[in-house]
């Protein structure tokens, strides 16, 4: 059984990325916690992912048209980045700004948008609305280009607060009316049709003769607010502080009741928000110092496998453990399908609410469809980490049933089975050749309940 230590820095890999091999952890062993944590804040500490080499071998990814392309990208990058926690939260605000591909269809822009939450993920808060507002996807999902000083439209300035940062109770309608009227004039550009040549990148316009300069009332302060007012006096809210961190929380500690309850059903651990909440307020909502203290504290290392994996997770943690996208593989193409199966297409959500979290990405079709993914994935001898797990277990002699179950439960966790699921794995400890015995294991082992969770 591995120890707590290890066990506590797997946790950490799982909640900042999307795991960790048992040679990563061999590695970070030696290391304090807490510096640990320190490389995960400060991604810029490592190279980029070198994934330019898909460009080689799909030369389709040039012009990524549709999501299959970028979602197999980004799951690339999480898998095989040494910052993980840069697409950790690139996936967060993800699902916090859930933007989608399926109403204006252009892939370029929804790759911008989130390369921006990579970007500004773990900066100021500030910063990244500023961004968010900026952004050709964003503006075009909630109709911002519609929003003119003679004729507003209030579905981005209402999903800024309701969704975006302070949550529902904390603004009234007209503050609602306001944040529509401070946003006239952000509209983007188009400089080359889509048709018949494709997508080409679009870019921000701020139009200044479209813009309501008059005097406005929002959040109880008055001014001829522009939208980077609003969003400064926003960020000053508790109520966005709050908001925030419960969405941190419900993201990377444990899981919380569905967003759209929040304004009925306080937090399973107000302790928690109020700790993180009171840091973003000191810091001017400073992500990273946030994300400090959430990652350093006692009730996120207290936390172990108290969340169901998101699709996006489970696919990427999976192969994560199976090494079979350690170098480009025509599975990339396939990896929208398979998390939409789950009940999860990246860059793709069903609304700008997202998705249903926790215990609801769970029933028995996507169940089956984890299963059946991961047992491709991890039950052929041949692919690369179930081949580190037989050499790990290898000692001359074929591991004894309990070693085996023992083993492949620290290479896909370390889990904690519970009795009944490991006394069903050690009946299906067969005999055979010893690659193939930990072929069939880990199959076994990722279709545990217990591997559902992070």
């Amino acid at each position: 059984m591995a120890d707590e230590r290890t066990a506590l820095l797997a946790h950490l890999m799982r909640r900042a990325g999307v795991g960790a091999t048992q040679d990563e952890l061999d590695a970070l062993a030696g290391r304090p916690y807490e510096d640990v944590v320190e490389d995960l804040l400060h991604p810029a500490r490592f190279p980029e992912p070198e994934d330019d080499v898909l460009y080689r071998y799909f030369p389709q990814m040039t012009a990524p048209d549709t999501t299959a392309a970028s979602a197999g990208r980004w799951v690339y990058r999480m898998v095989n980045t040494q910052r993980p926690l840069e697409e950790k939260m690139a996936l967060f605000w993800h699902h916090v700004f859930a933007t989608a591909w399926f109403k204006g269809e252009h892939m370029l822009s929804m790759a911008d948008q989130i390369q921006t939450f990579r970007e500004h993920g773990l900066g100021k808060m500030r910063d990244l609305l500023v961004a968010l507002s900026r952004d050709p996807a964003m503006i075009y999902w909630l109709d911002n280009c519609e929003n003119h000083a003679d004729a507003p439209n209030e579905n981005y300035g209402r999903e800024l607060l309701e969704l975006f940062s302070m949550g529902i109770g904390a603004y009234d309608e007209t503050d609602v009316k306001m944040a529509g009227r401070a946003f006239t004039g952000w509209t983007f550009q188009q400089p080359i049709p889509l048709y018949p040549h494709g997508a080409y990148p679009a870019r921000f316009v701020y139009r200044p003769e479209d813009h309501d300069g008059s005097e406005k009332t929002f959040l109880g302060e008055t001014g001829a607010f522009n939208g980077e007012d609003v969003i400064d006096i926003i960020v000053r809210q508790e109520a966005t502080a709050r908001f925030i961190a419960r969405h941190l929380y419900n993201f990377f500690v444990a899981d919380e009741p569905q967003v759209a309850a929040w304004s009925v059903q306080g937090p399973n651990d107000p302790d928690a928000i109020d700790q993180l909440a009171s840091v973003f307020l000191e810091t001017e909502g400073d992500l990273r110092r946030v994300m400090r203290t959430l990652l350093n504290s006692d009730f996120f290392k207290q936390a172990q496998f108290s969340k169901v994996k998101s699709p996006a997770e489970f696919v990427a943690g999976v192969l994560k453990l199976s090494g079979t996208l350690q170098d480009p593989a025509p599975l990339m193409g396939a990896l929208q399908g398979a998390m939409g199966a789950m009940g999860q297409k990246l860059m793709d959500p069903p609304s700008v609410e997202g998705w249903h979290t926790g215990k609801e990405w769970i029933d028995g079709g996507t169940l089956m469809e984890r299963v059946n993914f991961a047992v491709q994935q991890v039950g052929n001898p041949e692919s690369p980490g179930t081949q580190a797990v037989a050499a790990r277990l290898a000692n001359g002699d074929a591991p004894a049933a309990e070693a085996l179950v023992e083993g492949c439960l620290e290479a896909a966790g370390p889990l904690e089975a519970s009795t009944e699921t490991r006394e069903a794995l050690l009946a299906g400890a067969s005999a055979g050749e010893h690659g193939e015995r930990v072929a069939r294991m880990l199959t076994l082992v990722v279709a545990t309940p217990e591997y559902q969770f992070a």
